[in-house]
């Protein structure tokens, strides 16, 4: 009995050790070596500063930048509170907030159809990608803002859609706070726009 115990306790450190420190620290090792921006959240930094993630969704206001889809996340893109907004279809809340994002949508575009990802959050509320849809959507509103053409800002939207992956997974998408930073770096915003 006693040399059972022993065994079982030596073994639970050993396992402790071996599971709990080294593999874990081996992993994140070679994950640093191999894929180091992966690793570390692939954190997108502006003049040494870090403003986001390419993983991580982020609100943006203002008419002079292409609007991520809504989120449910907490108070809005909180990625320590990720969730979708639980409501069902038929959920007069969720029915009232589409119609009213759908009415603002159309605010440029008058009985024009929005896309379906300007109005619904994704199911993680911190989605950081939008349709290409959703970006020809808002196109004229952005062009308008910038004091630039449509024609002009499609080289640029067309650089940061993404196709699907190996070519049959997934739909393109745009990521937004990519394409926002590079408007603003290639077409510089008026000073009353706003970024959060």
């Amino acid at each position: 009995m006693k040399k059972n115990l022993i065994t079982a306790v030596l073994m639970t450190i050993v396992t402790t050790i071996l599971l709990g420190i080294i593999y874990p620290l081996l992993v994140t090792g070679m994950a640093q070596l191999l894929f180091p921006k992966q690793a570390n959240g692939q954190l997108i930094r502006k003049d040494g500063v870090v403003v986001g993630s390419s993983l991580i969704g982020q609100g943006f206001s203002g008419p002079a930048y292409f609007h991520s889809r809504p989120s449910s996340a907490g108070n809005g893109y909180d990625a320590a509170n990720t969730s979708g907004s639980q409501l069902g279809p038929t959920n007069q809340k969720l029915i009232d907030r589409v119609k009213g994002d759908v009415a603002s949508a159309q605010a440029d575009h008058p009985g024009a159809d929005v896309p379906i990802d300007l109005v619904t959050a994704s199911a993680s509320g911190i989605d950081p990608h939008i349709t290409p849809a959703a970006v020809e959507f808002q196109l004229s509103r952005v062009a308008r803002e910038r004091g630039t053409t449509v024609d002009r800002l499609r080289p640029l939207v067309s650089r940061h859609t993404e196709g699907r992956q190996l070519a049959f997974l997934g739909e393109p998408r745009v990521n937004v706070l990519e394409l926002n930073l590079d408007l603003d770096q290639q077409f510089p915003r008026d000073k009353h726009a706003s970024i959060h």
